[in-house]
């Protein structure tokens, strides 16, 4: 029989929640929103409205998720994120209108904080130590293709069981596999001693220093979370708006997946050769480079195409730096705590994002909204640069 390592059962079993959890809240309203509408009487920006108030409360409770899991270990916090996945999705299915719609993903917020994205990259670090960056990028390439495993899905069950049948399906795989899942395969509390705990230990950062590096990384990651919270959901409007037509818009935005798999792929295979400084740099200034691009000449095919590719690399980069930085620059001692601290200002900017740019998309066009992200990828490249100033303090 052959015996798997904890970091390979952890990222096996995580790779599944994290599938689960994107196409069954994120991803879902894409194809159910429709029927959910019809159902409910809501207006589609209420109904879509429930994955910013999801963003919104899940910001909220970050902070302290995050440092409970340097305290208690990501087995139980993430069980319990299963659970209430369950609780909420079943709940949102017997929903009747606004106010229940809207509690249902206040729920699913809370849930999401305890279960998706931050947490699985906390956890990982707990358990690959310092392969972590490895294990992080496999995260970041399966958890890519929750879109090509549940939007078939929810246009499959739709029809036959409707939306409500379909949440409950949904509901049914959190409780009967993410919390198995998350109690059997990730471990409990890591205690890191000795060597390990000096690895750990901040790069010989001052205090002020390690506010310096903080906060410069939560403009970074939270400039970078408004455009690529933001700009997917108004993709297709932006390339239709600059001249193309409708089908070359949805063939040019299907490319930004593509992208994002291929570059995490390079970081997985070849991330041991660079540091994750330079990474962060590459990342941060390709996506200005991309949309200044666009916003001066879109409506060229070559040009929106350089514009897609380098918003689909930057992202696929900025999925795995999220979580790999923070633990370069601060270790793993306290990395629940930092994770959780930064991931406040990056929800509620990514709650905010795609209603701004709506707004901006109305009032200015096409052109406003690349302007607007030109200039927030200008200010997250920025700080990045001030960020790698001292990376060679830092050994990064």
């Amino acid at each position: 029989m052959i015996a798997f390592s904890p970091a390979v059962r952890a990222t096996s079993g995580l790779g599944i929640t994290q599938i689960i959890g994107w196409g069954t809240t994120f991803l879902m309203p894409s194809v159910l929103g429709r029927p959910i509408e019809h159902d409910l009487g809501l207006p589609s920006e209420v109904v879509y409205g429930g994955i910013t108030v999801m963003f919104g409360v899940g910001a909220l409770f970050a902070p302290w998720v995050g440092k409970s899991m340097d305290r208690l270990g990501a087995r139980s916090l993430m069980a319990a994120g299963s659970l209430l996945y369950a609780l909420s999705l079943a709940a949102l299915a017997a929903s009747q209108g606004l106010v229940s719609y809207l509690l249902c993903w206040a729920a699913m917020g809370i849930a999401s904080t305890l279960a998706l994205n931050t947490p699985a990259s906390i956890a990982l670090a707990q358990v690959a130590g310092a392969r972590a960056r490895q294990a992080i990028a496999v995260l970041a390439i399966v958890g890519g293709f929750a879109s090509t495993v549940f939007w078939p899905i929810c246009g499959v069950l739709e029809p036959m069981i409707g939306w409500r049948g379909t949440l409950l399906v949904f509901a049914g795989l959190h409780l009967l596999v993410c919390l198995p899942v998350h109690l059997l395969m990730l471990p409990g509390r890591t205690t890191l001693t000795g060597a390990a705990t000096a690895a750990a230990a901040t790069a010989t950062l001052s205090a002020a220093e390690s506010r310096r590096a903080f906060w410069l990384l939560a403009l970074a990651f939270s400039c970078g979370a408004f455009i690529f919270t933001g700009f997917i959901v108004h993709a297709i409007g932006v390339l239709r708006g600059l001249g193309h037509d409708p089908a070359t818009a949805l063939l040019l935005a299907s490319l930004i997946g593509p992208a994002q798999v291929a570059v995490r792929l390079v970081e997985l295979t070849f991330g041991h050769r660079y540091s994750i400084m330079n990474s962060a740099l590459f990342a941060a200034a390709v996506l200005p480079l991309g949309l200044g691009l666009a916003w001066l000449a879109g409506g060229n095919l070559a040009v929106a195409l350089v514009c897609i590719m380098a918003y689909g690399v930057a992202n696929g980069l900025k999925a795995v730096l999220r979580a790999t930085l923070p633990l370069a620059l601060f270790g793993r001692a306290q990395f629940g705590t930092v994770m959780g601290r930064l991931a406040l200002p990056q929800g509620i900017v990514s709650a905010a994002a795609p209603p701004v740019l709506a707004a901006v998309m109305a009032n200015f066009g096409a052109e406003g909204v690349l302007a607007t992200c030109f200039v927030v990828a200008a200010v997250a490249l920025a700080a990045t640069v001030a960020l790698a100033r001292g990376r060679a303090k830092l050994g990064l």
